[in-house]
């Protein structure tokens, strides 16, 4: 079971216990993680469960597809690392994945 550390932007830090074939979006939600909004339910249809992937991971996570960079494109603050969590699919090998959460979802 992959073990995923979310930071919020003020730096604090919660460790959560995720299953392979959820996304990071799904085991924010469902524990409570603040900084993930989640508006469309994980149908890649906004951006507000945008995520910055610790630079140690972007390679393991991989790269935004043609629909999720598009949604990227109207969150606020988006860096080289920005991903929607709604798009990652946990597997075995993120065990120990960083993600942090941005200050804003607007």
């Amino acid at each position: 079971m992959p073990n995923i550390t979310f930071i919020d932007y003020q730096g604090a830090e919660r460790a959560i216990n995720a299953a392979s074939g959820d996304t990071v979006m799904e085991v924010a939600t469902s524990n409570d993680v603040p900084g993930i909004d989640a508006d469309c339910g994980g149908a890649c249809a906004c951006a507000t469960c945008h995520v910055y992937i610790d630079s140690a991971w972007v390679e393991v996570v991989g790269a935004a597809q043609d629909l999720e960079s598009e949604m990227l494109e109207v969150a606020e603050g988006v860096e080289a690392n920005s991903r929607l969590a709604c798009q990652i699919v946990i597997t075995d090998e993120m065990d120990g994945l960083i993600v942090k959460t941005p200050e804003s979802q607007f």
